[in-house]
């Protein structure tokens, strides 16, 4: 094959190689054929086929205006233009795009050099949240089997989540990225903000009684794996927790909730919470993760909104992104009201 320092004067060489083994074959060299050639210049067989049938003259082609440009013209640079403020323009996008309508062949490079000099920067889309009708069966199942439940009942449920909130809201979609000068120049139909490295993020775990709510941050550097869930969350703040009657209405009937998430799905949690006398719903009882039925969920948005509603403060000033939240939420050093 050919190495990586491959050049144009290297090919003319190949190619007339390729034709002079071909007419040597020709005047009775038998043992030549095409991997025989091949093999000797360090080629595909492929190319040996494009080339050893033609004529010498062949070899020296015209490549003066071959290649990809470094400049862009007039249109080029009007297409690039025209297209931000829009989705689904990226920089890749582009180089097909001027190919298809101008004829012109540019590498992504220069488009992206072409927008840092127009001070044309990339903005992420951040879609908003949808509700899904999914386990739509497992939620029938469940409500049939609470039918019997009292109000009083309710009261003894301790639901908890953990989640993870970004100081700037994350997108879900790396490729969902608007280039734009300014928010000015984007479509008012999505919110958008200029694209932020190294967010910093906080990781939560909340659960709540009918008498109290108790939030933990994540220690940082830690991973929140099944180990970090078992030891950390559970043992140290889950269960004194539950086992303190100024936290619960009854000791002996409270329930611990949590979503499907794989550190509560995991045989040594079940079999950890069932050591310790905990009652909860477990693997066949409660259907999962769900916005409408896992109510730590619900404190989980609120936290999320209000730390989005902080920092668009901030960014309103200097990017002139604007959002509207209708839920506020204070955190203090004792809890969250």
């Amino acid at each position: 094959m050919a190495g990586t320092y491959d050049t144009k004067q290297q090919r003319i060489i190949d190619k007339i190689k390729c034709i002079a083994f071909r007419e040597a074959r020709d005047a009775g060299a038998t043992l030549i054929n095409r991997q025989w050639i091949a093999d000797k210049i360090h080629r595909t067989t492929r190319f040996v086929t494009e080339w050893w049938e033609k004529s010498y003259d062949n070899c020296f082609a015209d490549y003066s205006k071959s290649g990809r440009k470094l400049k862009l013209s007039d249109e080029s640079r009007h297409l690039i233009h025209s297209a931000s403020g829009k989705q689904r323009k990226s920089t890749y996008v582009m180089v097909k795009e001027i190919a298809e309508k101008h004829k012109e062949y540019v590498v992504p490079k220069t488009i992206a050099n072409y927008r840092h000099r127009e001070g044309i920067k990339p903005f992420h889309v951040i879609p908003r949240p949808l509700k899904t009708e999914t386990h739509i069966s497992d939620r029938l199942w469940f409500c049939d089997w609470l039918k019997d439940w009292t109000q009083e009942d309710f009261l003894h449920l301790a639901p908890s989540d953990e989640f993870y909130v970004w100081i700037v809201l994350r997108p879900n979609y790396r490729n969902d990225r608007v280039w734009a000068k300014s928010i000015e120049n984007i479509e008012d139909d999505e919110r958008h903000r200029e694209m932020v490295k190294n967010q910093a993020c906080i990781g939560i775990f909340i659960i709540f009684t009918a008498k109290k709510l108790h939030w933990v941050l994540k220690d940082k550097g830690e991973s929140w794996s099944g180990q970090y869930f078992r030891d950390t969350i559970l043992m140290q703040h889950v269960f004194p927790f539950l086992k303190d009657e100024e936290n619960v209405i009854d000791v002996d009937d409270v329930i611990f909730v949590h979503d499907k998430a794989p550190c509560m799905r995991a045989n040594m949690t079940q079999h950890l919470l069932q050591d310790n006398n905990i009652n909860f719903w477990g693997n066949d009882t409660w259907p999962g993760n769900s916005l409408d039925l896992n109510a730590a969920e619900h404190i989980g948005a609120i936290i999320k909104n209000e730390i989005e509603r902080a920092s668009s403060i901030n960014l309103e000033c200097k990017y002139g992104f604007r959002t509207q939240i209708c839920v506020t939420s204070s955190i203090n050093s004792d809890g969250i009201s």
